[in-house]
């Protein structure tokens, strides 16, 4: 079993001073810990049904794509505003500083489709809260919502009543 954790580098005072980022890219830059972590964001749901599996910008595709094509399922994207080229949704949300905004494809998810939500982080949970608002709003069942990584200390499953969520680092 690997060690994911020993593959997340603290980088202090990033994006700005106080806060301590989470960088995932040495995970990311070995074969080993990448195959492992989505491995184990996919084992989960392996008997769930999953058909889609939704990703939110940006990591959330580096880690959602493999685990849909794991899973046997199709692979959406949640992005920025001015993003997506077709018909979208969008959800705003509180940040810590204002509000932001996040969309879909109208027609990505269909009625009772079974999604999976991967992200790489879940902090305070504002974003996956929009997203799986999204995703509800569409009509698509959501069986799970994976992370790499939760900063258990902001309390982000707050956000996410009801869900089964999953994380592989727990930060405590």
């Amino acid at each position: 079993m690997i060690d994911l954790e020993s593959f997340v580098r603290d980088v202090p005072d990033f994006p700005k001073p106080g806060i301590v980022f989470k960088d995932i890219t040495p995970l990311l830059a070995d074969a080993a810990a990448l195959k492992g972590a989505c491995d184990l964001l996919a084992e989960p749901f392996a008997d769930a049904g999953v058909q889609k599996v939704v990703g939110i910008e940006s990591r959330g595709f580096l880690f959602g794509t493999p685990v849909a094509e794991r899973l046997g399922a199709g692979f959406v994207p949640i992005r920025k505003p001015g993003k997506l080229p077709a018909a979208t949704v969008s959800q705003s949300y509180e940040l810590e500083y204002g509000t932001d905004t996040i969309e879909i494809h109208a027609d990505a998810v269909s009625p009772g489709e079974k999604v999976l939500m991967i992200d790489d982080l879940l902090a305070t949970g504002g974003t996956m809260a929009a997203a799986c608002e999204l995703v509800d709003g569409l009509g698509a069942e959501i069986v799970g919502v994976a992370f790499v990584i939760e900063l258990c200390f902001l309390s982000g499953r707050a956000k996410l009543p009801g869900r089964d969520v999953r994380s592989l680092v727990e930060v405590r």
